[in-house]
């Protein structure tokens, strides 16, 4: 059975803009990189970007209440259309304003997407339930091949056209992008709840995490975003830290990815319980960290695939746990869970953004002990999380215990 027009409509708008986020990934980090080699640098155009994108995400949300996510798309695409004419034509004499400048409108424009994508999928349509496997089946499919293909296609522009050629094409994918929100559905939380359920009211931690143990996915959150942006950030740095060469960087990249597909063919011939798998991820990236104690280039690559690995194993176990613990709730309390978590996750994102930005090298006690934080912080999440499910479920079993005697 093929897809419904929506979800055809949804998904077109998630691979175009996947095309320009894998870019940005890679390459606009890439490029900042490579004005200075500084750490500090590639660290504090991340941090900005994930403080622009924290608050865009909680005001998507809100324009949500009012508006269509044909809106948000629109908006993120201009966003965009900022951005890369900011990397094709400002100058600075100051670095940090300079990067600082490019961050804004890009934390923008993945904010606002990644709300409408959100709740998008979240909210799509009545016979939405049926179509949500096929939808995530294609998805994955999609984004795969684009991790390999935007890569590889991206660097042999850069280096035909040089990066303002390859900023040019990004905003040929941008005007696509505008286009598409046009013929997205119109979906909102508008009218889903009485205004007095608005997801900005009463958005206090005692409200939003109502059930027993639902407290415990503050911390959760917040450990989630200190080990994601350690291990995210320098798996980056160490393939730049290898070579220069862009389509080497690109190979490295595709490398990675199929090191991940791999990775999705044992977890569906396997089918352990999500708890395994979140052990196992943990025992891939414990691996990868410890090659990080010894930095060269051969063993930073091996490093990175341990990792990659692992973190996809842990991803998957980790979503799929909190996934099933808001099953059952409203539209609005996920909405109001979903940008509790996303705003936690982008502080956390930040304070380890801030404690990078004094790091020079792959090497010493500062970075050690950083590597100790996302150490522990990734201990820190199946232990919580675990509890948090256990307490949960103690809570339903209880009430029900109550309805059935009454």
């Amino acid at each position: 059975m093929g897809l419904s027009r929506q979800f055809q409509m949804l998904l077109m708008m998630n691979a175009v803009g996947n095309v320009i986020f894998i870019y940005i990934e890679i390459f606009v980090n890439f490029y900042i990189w490579q004005q200075g080699y500084r750490i500090s640098d590639v660290a504090w155009f991340n941090l900005v970007l994930f403080a622009v994108w924290g608050v865009s995400f909680c005001g998507g949300a809100e324009l949500c209440m009012r508006y269509s996510i044909r809106l948000l798309n629109a908006l993120s695409a201009c966003f965009g259309a900022v951005a890369f004419g900011m990397l094709s034509l400002l100058v600075l004499d100051n670095r940090l304003l300079w990067i600082a400048c490019i961050a804004v409108p890009v934390g923008v424009m993945w904010g606002l997407f990644s709300t409408a994508q959100n709740l998008g999928i979240s909210l799509a349509g009545k016979d939405g339930d049926k179509d949500f496997g096929h939808y995530f089946a294609i998805l994955g499919a999609v984004i795969q091949v684009l991790n390999v293909t935007v890569p590889l296609a991206s660097a042999l522009v850069i280096m035909a056209f040089g990066y303002y050629g390859s900023f040019l094409l990004l905003l040929l994918f941008i005007a696509v992008m505008f286009v598409v929100s046009f013929f997205l559905p119109h979906i909102s939380l508008k009218n889903l709840e009485s205004p007095a359920e608005r997801w900005i009211d009463n958005v206090l931690p005692k409200r939003v995490f109502f059930a027993k143990g639902m407290a415990l996915w503050i911390p959760i959150s917040l450990a989630t975003g200190l080990f994601y942006q350690f291990q995210s950030i320098f798996k980056l740095l160490f393939t730049f830290s290898v070579t220069e060469d862009k389509l080497l960087i690109a190979l490295l990249n595709t490398s990675y990815t199929v090191a991940v597909l791999v990775s999705l063919y044992f977890y569906r011939k396997l089918q352990f319980a999500n708890r395994v798998w979140m052990l196992v991820g943990i025992v891939f990236i414990t691996g990868g960290y410890l090659f990080i104690l010894y930095p060269v280039a051969p063993l930073l690559i091996v490093s990175n695939i341990l990792t990659t690995v692992g973190a996809y194993y842990f991803n998957v176990s980790y979503s799929a746990q909190q996934l099933e613990l808001i099953h059952n709730l409203t539209a609005i309390q996920k909405a109001r869970l979903l940008v509790w978590r996303e705003c936690l996750i982008c502080f956390s994102r930040c304070v380890m953004l801030l404690l990078i930005l004094p790091v020079s090298e792959f090497q010493g006690t500062y970075f050690v002990l950083l590597l100790g934080i996302s150490f522990a912080s990734l201990f820190s999440i199946p232990i919580l999380q675990g509890k948090m499910m256990q307490l949960f479920a103690g809570a339903q079993r209880t009430r029900s215990q109550k309805f059935h005697s009454s």
